[in-house]
């Protein structure tokens, strides 16, 4: 998305509300955690509530990094099910705050994980 299509977007919408897709997986709805991909299906049913009110998302990749694989498959799910009519942001900065560095400590203490992906 290019800058005039946000700045458009914002116009269209009358709104500058990012939402937040930093799904914890402790912390989802109790019914999907049985579910094969319950964040995925948290995460669409957070988009379909608030894709008409927002102009972006904001995906904190160390939600989805401390899940191995899976997690970068439902990151890519969603961005795909975000689709191209909003802005998106890579929440991927180091260094943050306590429960996301806890996030990033996961993804990297289990080099299992990273292994699988080369």
């Amino acid at each position: 998305m290019t800058r005039a299509e946000l700045v458009q977007l914002i116009k269209n919408r009358k709104s500058y509300l990012c939402v937040g897709l930093d799904t914890d997986i402790t912390k989802i709805p109790e019914h999907l955690r049985d579910k094969p991909d319950g964040v995925l299906e948290f995460n669409k049913a957070i988009i379909d509530a608030t894709r008409d009110l927002c102009v972006s998302y904001k995906i904190n990749t160390a939600f989805y990094e401390a899940q191995g694989v899976a997690g970068w498959q439902t990151m890519q799910q969603t961005v795909e099910y975000i689709g191209n009519e909003h802005f998106k942001i890579a929440d991927a900065k180091r260094g943050d705050i306590g429960n996301t560095s806890d996030q990033y400590a996961k993804a990297f203490s289990r080099p299992c994980h990273l292994i699988r992906l080369l």
